[in-house]
C-alpha cells in the first residue's frame, strides 16, 4: 500500500514527530511511504531522509495558499501514485483531501490538538479548523491522538463522530529511557552540583504552552527551595525571546532559569530532569514530551487540559491550568519528597508508558486503520463505521 503523508511543515512540532516516529516504526514490506511538506523550512528533513523516506515541498509560503501551490501539490501526488493520502494537523488534512480528490483515493485526516476555540488560534487556522468541521464528511477516517480531542471538534466544532478514530501518540521506550549519564552530563553543562535538583517545561513557546503560568508557579517558590534549579527547552526558547526575558527578570528568577534552545538530544534533557512539568492552558491533545519525560522516568506534574491527566494517571500530579498557585503547590509537593519517593513515582510513569504507549503498538494500531480502510473500499461500502473502535 503507497500512502503519501501531507504535513504542514518539517519543523520540530509534535505531528511532525509523531510522524516521523510512525514511520521509523511501519512495516515496509506492505506499506510504502511518502512524505509531502506544505512548506521548505523545518529540522526533520535530514530526520526524514536518514529513514530514506521520500520527500516533496509544495514551497507554500505563509498566508493563503495560491492556485499554483494548489497545482504543484496536485501533481506531486498524482506523480507519487498514492492508495491512500493522510493529512497532518489541520493545514495537512485539508491538502490531503484536495488531492486525494483529483487523485480519486481516499483521505484520512490527523487532528492532535483539543483546540475548539476558535479565538485562540490565528485567523487562518481559525478558518481551516471551522472548514474542517465542514467538510468531514469527506474523509474516511479522522485519526484524533486524544478522546478530548475528538469531543472536542465533534461537539464544538461539528465534525463527524462516526469517522472517529483514538490512536494516541506512541513512544520509543529505549531512546526515552533513564539515564544516570544524561543526567550528570546536563548538569555539568549548566555548571551544576551532581545532587542539583532539576524542574523542566519542555515544548516549543506557544500560548498554549503557558510558560508564564509556569515561571509564575516557581517565582511563588524558588526562594524556598535553593536547591532546585529550573529548565525550559525548545523551539523560541532562548535569550532571545524577548517576552520570556522579561518575565524572568520580573519575577527575581534570573539565574534560576536556564533557557536551552532549541535542542536535538531532548531524550537526554528529559532523562536529567527530577520533575517534569506542563504548563499549557489550552489546545493540548496529547502532549507528547510528557509521555517522553515518562518514559524517562520522570515524574509529571500537569495541567488538566487535552488529555494529560489521563496519561499521568497516578504516576504524577494534575492541577487545573491558569493556576499558578496550585501548579506551585503540587510542585512544591514533589520537591518536598525524598529522592526514592519521586524514582518510585518515575518507576511507576515508565511502566505506563510501556504499557500503554509503545512507539510499536501505535504503529501497528495505524497499519491497522491503513488497512481497514482499503478493506473498506474493496467492499465498496462508502464509510468506515468507526465511531466506537478505540486504538489505546
Amino acid at each position: 500500500m503507497r500512502i503519501v503523508h501531507i504535513i504542514t511543515s518539517l519543523s520540530a512540532h509534535g505531528a511532525q514527530m509523531m510522524l516521523y516516529k510512525v514511520l521509523s516504526k511501519m512495516d515496509r514490506r506492505r506499506f510504502d511511504s511518502v512524505v509531502v511538506s506544505l512548506t521548505d523550512s523545518g529540522a526533520f528533513k535530514e530526520k526524514f531522509s536518514a529513514l530514506e523516506v521520500p520527500l516533496y515541498s509544495v514551497g507554500l509560503n505563509p498566508g493563503l495558499p495560491t492556485p499554483a501551490a494548489a497545482y504543484r501539490l496536485v501533481r506531486a501526488v498524482k506523480r507519487f501514485k498514492p492508495d491512500l493520502i493522510q493529512g497532518w494537523m489541520y493545514h495537512g488534512n485539508l491538502a490531503a483531501q484536495l488531492a486525494a480528490t483529483f487523485a480519486s483515493v481516499p483521505a484520512i485526516w490527523n487532528i492532535r490538538a483539543s483546540s475548539y476555540n476558535l479565538r485562540d488560534e490565528k485567523p487562518l487556522t481559525a478558518a481551516l479548523i471551522w472548514l474542517g468541521g465542514k467538510l468531514s464528511r469527506w474523509p474516511k477516517a479522522i485519526a484524533n491522538n486524544s478522546v478530548v480531542s475528538a469531543i472536542n471538534h465533534e461537539k464544538r466544532l461539528g465534525y463527524r463522530a462516526d469517522r472517529r478514530v483514538i490512536i494516541p501518540n506512541g513512544f520509543d521506550t529505549a531512546l526515552f529511557s533513564p539515564s544516570p549519564e544524561a543526567r550528570l552530563a546536563l548538569r555539568s553543562e549548566l555548571a551544576l552540583s551532581d545532587s542539583a535538583l532539576l524542574v523542566g517545561l519542555l515544548g516549543r513557546y506557544h500560548p498554549m504552552k503557558d510558560h508564564a503560568n509556569f515561571l509564575q508557579a516557581i517565582g511563588r517558590l524558588s526562594n524556598n527551595y535553593p536547591q532546585a534549579h529550573f529548565v525550559m527547552a525548545g523551539e523560541g526558547i532562548d535569550e532571545r525571546n524577548d517576552e520570556l526575558r522579561e518575565l524572568i527578570e520580573s519575577l527575581a528568577l534570573k539565574g534560576r532559569v536556564r533557557l536551552l534552545g532549541e535542542r536535538k538530544d531532548m531524550h537526554r534533557v528529559a532523562a536529567a530532569l527530577d520533575i517534569a512539568v506542563s504548563s499549557s492552558s489550552f489546545g493540548e491533545g496529547f502532549p507528547n514530551v510528557i509521555g517522553e519525560a515518562m518514559s524517562c522516568g520522570v515524574p509529571c506534574v500537569v495541567t488538566r487540559v487535552g488529555d494529560s491527566a489521563l496519561v499521568v494517571g497516578e504516576t504524577g500530579r494534575v492541577v487545573p491550568p491558569r493556576n499558578s498557585e496550585a501548579l506551585a503547590h503540587a510542585l512544591t509537593e514533589m520537591l518536598e519528597m525524598s529522592e526514592e519517593q519521586r524514582q518510585r513515582l518515575g518507576r511507576a510513569a515508565r511502566w505506563r508508558v510501556i504499557e500503554n504507549y509503545s512507539l510499536d503498538a501505535v504503529a501497528r494500531q495505524y497499519e491497522a486503520l491503513y488497512q481497514q480502510v482499503g478493506s473498506t473500499l474493496d467492499a465498496k461500502e462508502e464509510s468506515l463505521n468507526v465511531r466506537y473502535r478505540w486504538f489505546c
